[in-house]
């Protein structure tokens, strides 16, 4: 046997076990994995699961009773580009979750039971492209600079849940924003929110199911779309002055000009008196200086 026929076996052994050992043959129990994906969709999983293949890169966790994400266990599926936790029972500790997933492209967390979204919820994700957050009826908070780091989100679903107010910067600073979901929301338009719903009329940001996108309260504008909002709010977040405020600015304006005659007119009167104590000093002095010669 030549030397080339004698080491092909053993190259075709090397080569087999550099694929598994590139791929991890282990599934979690209950779920379907096929190449980089792991399908646990509805499986009834109380808690996240075990035995992923490290270089899974789609992990699909939909329609379970999750209510907790490890921070640790994530980590370690460093190459994880795409997660689906939509459906679950995840609460509001998110905060340095996703702290080992930097790759994650596509993240779902509707419907389940977010409170709020800070700074530290996402704000490792740098790569993030779609985060839908929508159907998550408990969310009432998602503070000013929580996508500050999401530079590339060009997907942002909000839409159904308890938000009444959104800070207009916390949206208009994302540079490459194209979707930005919001119906069904309990927005309340006051003049705190007339900047919001500005930049909202006049962004080129696409914002599906816009008919939904009404006013909660108060209760004058209960209904009402976003553009007739900013209508009403423009005209009424103005500052407008009455009959008696002009009559009490008029009053006010004559007792400054008043007290500062008479504080001129005293002043002048001070100089005076002044002037002519001291011309009378000069002239004793000058006195006193003759009588002394003499």
């Amino acid at each position: 046997m030549s030397p080339a026929g004698k080491w092909q076996p053993l190259s075709l052994v090397f080569l087999l076990g550099m694929g598994m050992a590139a791929g991890d043959s282990s599934c979690p129990s209950g779920c379907s994995c096929r190449y980089l994906e792991v399908n646990c969709t509805g499986r009834q999983l109380q808690e996240f699961p075990t035995a992923i293949p490290l270089d899974t890169r789609q992990l699909i966790l939909a329609a379970n009773n999750v209510s907790y994400l490890p921070a640790v266990e994530l980590s370690f599926l460093a190459d994880l580009v795409y997660l689906d936790c939509q459906k679950n029972l995840l609460g509001d500790d998110l905060d340095f979750t996703f702290i080992g997933v930097v790759k994650l492209v596509y993240l779902d967390l509707s419907f389940n039971n977010l409170t709020q979204v800070t700074f530290s919820t996402f704000s490792q994700l740098l790569s993030l492209v779609v985060l839908k957050i929508s159907d998550n009826p408990n969310l009432v908070a998602i503070e000013k600079d929580a996508f500050a780091n999401n530079t590339w989100l060009r997907h942002l679903d909000v839409s159904r849940t308890g938000l009444t107010f959104l800070d207009a910067s916390t949206v208009q600073d994302l540079p490459n924003l194209r979707f930005l979901g919001l119906s069904d929301n309990l927005w309340h338009c006051n003049c705190s929110f007339l900047d919001f719903i500005t930049w909202m009329t006049e962004s080129s940001v696409h914002f599906p199911d816009a008919d939904n996108i009404t006013c909660y309260t108060p209760e004058a504008l209960r209904a009402l779309k976003m553009p007739a909002a900013e209508v009403q709010l423009d005209s009424s977040c103005q500052t407008h002055l009455h009959k008696q405020d002009y009559i009490f600015l008029c009053f006010i304006g004559f007792c400054i000009f008043f007290a500062g005659t008479v504080v001129a007119w005293l002043a002048g009167i001070c100089a005076v008196i002044y002037q002519i104590h001291s011309s009378k000093q000069e002239e004793e002095e000058e006195e006193e200086e003759k009588d002394a010669v003499t």
